[in-house]
């Protein structure tokens, strides 16, 4: 054993050996921090808010924050293993990653008063309630009836031709045109909203829906009205901020995609 007759040699490889182990902790130190930027904590509450239409309580922001933090954790070992090689799911995430660090960027300055007011300026049909209808009508069934557009119009000088029951409310107020083409279909609503201002409280038709024949009574109309700027300016800062983001996304793409040479097959004809 003559490797244990030489103190000063094995003295050395100890060292070496201790100095080696110190600088992997250093290391594994910087690899193993996960911080959580301001940034990124607000866009997993706004994620959450725009699927559920309102904000986490206190115990459920907690809850995803820790479900990102679990993501984090195993999105790291995962690229430690090497599991992210050819693996479609991990070069999403990290496509994802690099994106929100461009946000994050984006994100990094203060908005001021006057530029919200020139973007809701700027897209004033987005802050606008649309046309809103208040109707009633009599429903006429194709199903119940041999000729139900007849009938309809038979009942307009018929007040009290209530016609055939309905699944659906007999009185609508203050619908959208939108909502009343989910309720009736396209061509019904364009029909109502078509309804000139003077028939307002008269029975007009016959108009076809996806259910039949309807005689309807417009009994008011509220025209476009677009929101005093102070009621939508929560909304106003978080649209203003995601046409921020996703102009950086695009800037930041075109700049990266500019650096390769993009070599296409012959067939695509690119």
């Amino acid at each position: 054993m003559k490797f244990t007759r030489e103190p000063l040699l094995v003295f050395l490889l100890i060292a070496a050996a201790i100095f080696a182990a110190d600088q992997f902790e250093l290391v594994a130190d910087e690899d193993f921090v996960i911080e959580i930027t301001s940034a990124q904590q607000q866009r997993i509450i706004d994620q959450w808010q725009a699927q559920m239409n309102r904000p986490p309580t206190e115990e459920e922001a907690m809850r995803l924050l820790e479900q990102w933090l679990r993501e984090e954790v195993y999105y790291r070992e995962a690229l430690a293993m090497g599991l992210d090689n050819g693996d479609i799911i991990i070069r999403r995430r990290l496509v994802q990653k690099l994106t929100f660090l461009t946000e994050d960027l984006s994100d990094a300055g203060s908005l001021t008063e006057t530029e919200l007011r020139n973007f809701y300026d700027d897209n004033a049909a987005a802050y606008t309630n649309p046309v809103l209808l208040s109707f009633e009508h009599r429903y006429f069934s194709s199903d119940r009836r041999d000729d139900a557009q007849q009938d309809a119009e038979l009942a307009l000088t018929d007040a009290t031709n209530p016609g055939d029951p309905f699944m659906l409310q007999k009185r609508y107020g203050e619908r959208s045109i939108r909502v009343i083409g989910d309720l009736f279909g396209r061509d019904f609503a364009r029909a109502v909203d078509a309804l000139p201002v003077d028939t307002i409280e008269q029975w007009q038709g016959p108009i076809r829906s996806a259910y039949g024949w309807h005689l309807v009574k417009l009994t008011d109309r509220k025209e476009p009205q677009l929101k005093p700027f102070e009621s939508v300016a929560t909304k106003i800062k978080h649209d203003f901020q995601q046409r921020q983001r996703e102009e950086a996304n695009k800037a930041l793409y075109e700049k990266l995609k500019a650096r390769y040479e993009i070599v296409y097959p012959q067939e695509a004809g690119v």
